[in-house]
């Protein structure tokens, strides 16, 4: 999605820098961009929140060579991060009380049925997004305090939610209903939702952009391979199944996560084990995964361990890659005829092992990887798969950050544009 051009003469052609902000339980990362060209001003990060031991990590992109600020000591709550932070661009001649800055998207993981695409925040969105806190115990919680923290700071302004779920709200009936009873799944909201949306919408579009092709003319398999990880299966630009369910637990083997697992494994700890709900839930989203298997959760680890012969290495690595060609193949299926498999994230962008191990023994799917350039490091789009390769095999940075303030500026540009007050939504003093 690109920024919708503005009328001249209109205040919001002044107003063209976004703050994306995606606050965690005991983060916030920040950018600040200017829409005349999408680029980036700076960047910053406020973690351990809380703690004595805070830190918050500020770039400023507007110079020479970025040189990065740090603060430590304790930063008592988000409200105190995001003030910093505020102070911080401001110390760059871009604070936030900037005539400039014309809106706040903020990522919002869990958005249910009702949000399927960006939405200006007003208190009904608000009370919305707090009501769906049960399917997103972990994350929505901390996409609230970060709204209202910046809904104080700059209450005249639009603030729009971005949705991670949003992109896979398209899934057919079929491929979002899980087989349980359907009176209780309605009344308890338990279907697939699906996550990490902002990205696979970004590079499912870049890798058709890669192709030469519009969205609309391809069919793309993305793997987002970060600590956390999905699977999606894109036909003509609209999600048609992923592999993370009502909760990002869900799919493929993660860093700490561990993905598919037969559902009665759950009743058994509890039975047999004695482990509580709150333990078992601690178990399969913390404690499993990668690290669960051989102790590491980090690729780049895992791969060291296992050129030096660590056998648990070994064998966390062939299950993790067991996993990704077992949702390539499903996915095969699901689309038909496929264009590209796609790698991104952290994982998916830099580590070769993976994307070699995970493409050999696929040839008869019209998959190959070219050792040279699979090897080949580039924070650019690319083919990793030769001429003859029926199926293109790329590598397509992710930039969630970037898919967030096009969706954000988007629509505050088209209501600005039409001469339409944009809704700001009250908080509470």
């Amino acid at each position: 999605m690109t920024p919708t051009p503005l009328k001249e003469g209109s205040a919001a052609v002044q107003a063209r820098r976004v703050l994306v902000l995606n606050s965690g339980s005991s983060s916030v990362k920040y950018q600040l961009l200017d829409m005349n060209d999408r680029s980036r001003l700076a960047i910053g990060l406020v973690e351990r929140i809380g703690e004595e031991t805070s830190r918050l990590l500020h770039t400023p992109l507007t110079g020479g060579d970025a040189e990065t600020r740090e603060r430590t000591g304790r930063i008592a709550d988000h409200a105190a991060a995001l003030k910093a932070a505020a102070e911080e661009l401001a110390a760059d001649g871009l604070g936030l009380d900037s005539p400039e800055l014309a809106a706040i998207g903020h990522r919002v993981v869990h958005g249910g049925l009702r949000f399927t695409r960006p939405t200006v925040i007003t208190d009904e969105v608000l009370t919305e997004i707090e009501r769906l806190v049960p399917v997103a115990p972990l994350h929505n919680p901390a996409n609230i305090t970060g709204i209202r923290t910046a809904q104080a700071l700059r209450p005249d302004l639009p603030q729009v939610a971005v949705f991670d779920t949003a992109f896979h709200t398209t899934m057919p009936e079929y491929a979002a209903r899980y087989a349980i009873d359907v009176e209780t799944a309605d009344a308890h909201r338990i279907r697939r939702y699906g996550f990490h949306g902002t990205s696979h919408a970004y590079v499912s579009r870049k890798a058709a952009e890669l192709l030469g092709r519009t969205p609309e003319e391809v069919n793309v398999i993305v793997l987002h391979l970060g600590n956390g990880a999905s699977a999606s299966a894109v036909a003509a630009g609209r999600c048609v199944e992923t592999s993370m369910g009502l909760t990002p637990l869900e799919g493929l083997v993660m860093g700490t996560r561990s993905g598919d697992i037969d559902p009665a494994v759950t009743f058994h700890l509890k039975r047999v084990a004695g482990m509580s709900t709150d333990e078992i839930d601690v178990l399969l989203n913390k404690k499993s995964g990668l690290l669960g298997l051989c102790g590491d959760n980090d690729m780049r680890e895992i791969r060291r361990r296992i050129d030096e012969g660590d056998e648990r290495a070994a064998l966390a690595f062939d299950i993790y890659v067991h996993r990704l060609k077992k949702y390539i193949g499903a996915y095969s299926a699901v689309l038909g005829r496929v264009d590209a498999v796609v790698f991104t994230a952290g994982v998916g962008e830099n580590s070769a092992p993976v994307r070699e191990a995970a493409i050999a023994g696929l040839e008869e799917l019209g998959l190959v990887v070219d050792a040279g350039l699979n090897a080949v490091r580039s924070g650019e789009p690319r083919l990793i798969s030769p001429n003859y390769a029926r199926v293109a095999v790329a590598v397509v940075p992710t930039d969630e950050e970037l898919e967030i303030a096009d969706q954000t500026f988007a629509l505050v540009g088209r209501a600005e544009s039409a001469g339409q007050e944009v809704p700001v939504g009250q908080v509470d003093n």
